[in-house]
């Protein structure tokens, strides 16, 4: 026999053998990370259903619904008082409207003032963000007795009312730098600074997004610098 045909052949069992060993490794590995993967898919599966029939996490979802829905009623409840809107009262109203609830806010106002008209914008803006606060505006030619009972002689005045007592107010721009071009968001500081609303969460309300759209924006600036007076 020819030695190098021997050696060849002897060769080429060799190379067969360790190609056919490789092959052999390469099933067993493959067949191993199919049976991981399965063994976590299962695992996965497992910790799911034990999730969907935990009690705690059951009672939180229901006390998370509960608080919802207590949340509604409340502001149903406020809505149906008038607050979430700004609203113009008259003078018989007046009392009524600010001690029947806990916290007021209400504009003494002269239709032909424009610092009146930039204290509305602002305070409309407001209101359907602060619903636990009532927000409303009275026209003082209209109510005489109050404007002289409070004590008030600049415009606009906005009075701040806790349980029907006035604890604050705003008397016409001072307090805001002086300045007709204010945004919402200085007043709505000075007012939480007060304690007649409350600073909300970013992401509290989703309703709220058109306010912060308001808050950013300002009103131009009036010719006129002083403040009107009545």
């Amino acid at each position: 026999m020819d030695p190098d045909a021997v050696k060849s052949t002897l060769s080429n069992l060799a190379f067969g053998n360790v190609i056919a060993a490789a092959a052999r490794d390469y099933k067993k590995e493959i067949l191993a990370q199919e049976k991981l993967k399965s063994s976590s898919s299962f695992n996965e599966e497992v910790d799911l259903d034990e999730l969907m029939d935990d009690p705690e996490l059951e009672k939180l979802h229901a006390d998370r619904i509960a608080a919802l829905k207590k949340e509604a009623e409340k502001r149903e409840a406020l809505q149906r008082k008038g607050h979430g809107e700004y609203r113009e009262i008259s003078e018989g109203d007046f009392l009524g409207e600010v001690t029947g609830t806990e916290k007021a806010i209400c504009h003494f106002y002269h239709k032909e003032f424009y610092r009146c008209k930039i204290m509305d914008k602002h305070l409309k803006s407001l209101a359907p963000r602060h619903v636990d606060t009532k927000f409303i505006k009275l026209d003082s030619e209209n109510a005489p007795f109050f404007v002289a009972k409070l004590g008030v002689k600049t415009l606009p005045c906005v009075i701040l009312f806790s349980k029907g007592i006035a604890i604050d107010r705003l008397v016409g721009f001072q307090d805001i730098g002086g300045k007709d071009d204010f945004a919402t968001r200085t007043l709505e500081i000075i007012l939480i600074k007060k304690g007649i609303i409350s600073e909300k969460k970013d992401n509290e309300d989703d309703e709220d997004d058109d306010c912060h759209e308001n808050s950013r924006r300002t009103v131009r600036s009036s010719t006129n610098p002083d403040s009107d007076s009545d």
